[in-house]
């Protein structure tokens, strides 16, 4: 009975054992989780703040940003206002060399004519 109780309190002792290191296992690790959650909470802090100052010096450049929009429609306006001129420009020059030749003709008609005579 007596070696029966020995081997009894060594097997539960072995138990308690092995259920001990198992919870200090577990403090352990939810130590190391602890740690890495406030490691995260400081990398989450840090990126927030960056995150408002970047928010605070774009709105201080939206003023810059939005005279570039208006100088970039500007500029296209200007560009189809200059291929609008240089269509003109070329239909004005046809219409020059049209009438060039149409007085070049004429005027060579009205000499050969004089000179005919």
């Amino acid at each position: 009975c007596r070696d029966m109780f020995s081997k009894m309190a060594t097997y539960l002792t072995g138990e308690l054992t092995a259920t001990s290191e198992d919870y200090k296992l577990l403090e352990n690790m939810n130590k190391l989780t602890s740690l890495k959650y406030l490691e995260m909470k400081d990398i989450a802090i840090n990126i927030s703040r960056n995150l408002k100052d970047l928010n605070q010096k774009y709105a201080g450049l939206q003023p810059y940003l939005d005279q570039i929009n208006v100088i970039e429609e500007q500029v296209a306006a200007l560009e189809q206002a200059a291929y609008k001129l240089d269509a003109y420009s070329k239909k004005l020059g046809n219409r020059f060399y049209f009438c060039f030749d149409v007085i070049k003709t004429a005027s060579c008609q009205h000499i050969l004519s004089k000179h005919n005579s």
